[in-house]
């Protein structure tokens, strides 16, 4: 109940901002835009039309420019840095953490990337020079490099005043402290809940856990991904290959992982990009999507050429023109199932060609039993509807062919896929209804040719 008030109210919020801003009172908007969260801000300005939404950036405090930059999606924040001169880029990345703000400069143009750098003090842009040669998809693009260390031989008490003395410096969502040696070496973390109810007497060798396992700083975000959820991690050290402790994931860079992942795979079924602007300009978007129409179009015209191989066939069975959509139908409903299927393991790391075997085969065995279930009731169907027998085991023929091709295409083109570099959830989708049209049409009219002429 609580959620769905808040969930009410947030909404309320923007709308009243929209409202607000369409009605041209600019004053009260400005109060109320600023005084939202930079998430929602970042939401407000993906939901706006380009005009609108130019207008609400000019409004924005500097100070929340940043941040708002960071929660907005790629092809947006590219738009938004348009607007913006030199100096109010350079503002905009003042006050942003060390990982936020490597984020940022890796999207901006090299020019304006050495102009940020610059007016960085020393020490500051040491440590942003430390997570720049890390992908942003990697373990060590997503960490913060401000961490709370402790000594292992320190007792409880020292620890309690250090963080007392650290007060508001203590980095937010700091759940655990990292226990490390003179070289900075990681040795195992000790949460703030064994810190409250100890011995204040006790070291923290005694009390530290050592069953947190550092990450590895050249992980990929899905690596990262599957061990926070495997764990139930809020937190987790990341390290270098020699096991010096570099800084630390948290909860919330995870959830955004797992969100652009959701979106990524969502937006990859229509051949789209998790970054694509809603209220992009016309031609930008209608570029973009001519590749997949034309792609598509040629799966298309590849299938519409065996369907012409078997025109003779059709001439004089004017039934199959009508049956054939079903086969190919039920073929690409199958395949999808598995590719989806496939899909998520391989997001989730649960599928490698190590498995992939055991998913043939029992895709296989579960195509096999909906073929025939589904080859016997259309087989009925098209029987009683054409009062033909040797069309009505034609098309059950076809359709238990079909149905296992696409499942086997299904549970392989993933892997495949994601073998050559390609990403499956983009361009898997076209080449499963390529497979499953082209295998359909072939057993059905070519079955057709063979035993009906």
């Amino acid at each position: 109940m609580s959620t769905n008030l808040q969930n009410n109210s947030d909404d309320n919020r923007l709308q009243a901002v929209t409202t607000l801003l369409e009605g041209g009172t600019l004053q009260q908007a400005t109060k109320m835009l600023n005084a939202l969260r930079p998430a929602e801000i970042a939401h407000l300005l993906e939901s706006l039309p380009l005009t609108q939404r130019k207008v609400v950036w000019e409004l924005l405090d500097e100070q929340a420019a940043g941040v708002v930059l960071l929660d907005v999606t790629d092809e947006v924040r590219e738009s938004l840095l348009q607007e913006m001169d030199l100096a109010d880029i350079v503002a905009a990345t003042e006050g942003l953490e060390i990982d936020d703000l490597a984020d940022l400069v890796k999207e901006l143009p090299r020019h304006i990337t050495w102009e940020v750098i610059d007016s960085l003090d020393h020490q500051y842009r040491e440590r942003l020079e430390s997570v720049l040669p890390y992908p942003e998809d990697s373990a060590g693009g997503l960490m913060n490099l401000d961490t709370v260390t402790v000594r292992a031989e320190v007792t409880i008490d020292v620890v309690m005043r250090y963080l007392r003395r650290l007060g508001e410096k203590v980095p937010k969502d700091t759940d655990k402290l990292f226990v490390v040696n003179r070289d900075g070496l990681y040795l195992g973390a000790i949460s703030l809940s064994r810190i409250l109810t100890n011995d204040p007497d006790d070291s923290v060798a005694e009390v530290m856990s050592l069953d947190i396992q550092p990450i590895p700083a050249d992980w990929n975000e899905r690596e990262v991904a599957n061990r926070f959820e495997q764990h139930d991690l809020l937190s987790a050290p990341v390290v270098d290959e020699e096991g010096h402790l570099l800084g630390r994931i948290t909860i919330d860079d995870v959830v955004d992982v797992i969100r652009e992942e959701g979106e990524h795979q969502f937006m990859g079924h229509a051949g789209l990009s998790e970054d694509e602007d809603m209220f992009a300009p016309v031609l930008v978007s209608a570029q973009r999507r001519a590749l997949w129409l034309g792609i598509n179009l040629l799966t298309a015209f590849l299938a519409s050429w065996v369907i012409r191989q078997f025109e003779s066939t059709i001439d004089q069975i004017v039934a199959l023109a009508v049956l054939m959509p079903i086969v190919a139908s039920m073929g690409g409903i199958a395949g999808t199932q598995t590719l989806t299927l496939a899909i998520r393991g391989i997001a989730l790391g649960q599928l490698s060609a190590n498995n992939s075997r055991w998913l043939m085969i029992k895709e296989l065995a579960v195509g096999g039993i909906n073929s025939v279930i589904w080859a016997v009731v259309v087989g009925v169907i098209a029987g009683i509807w054409f009062q033909n027998t040797s069309i009505a085991l034609l098309i059950a023929a076809a359709i238990t062919i079909n149905l296992l091709f696409a499942a086997l295409a299904g549970a392989a083109l993933p892997l495949l896929l994601e073998k050559l570099g390609i990403d499956p959830a983009l361009a898997g989708g076209v080449l499963l209804t390529t497979i499953t049209d082209v295998v359909g049409f072939l057993a059905f009219l070519g079955l057709a040719t063979i035993f009906l002429l």
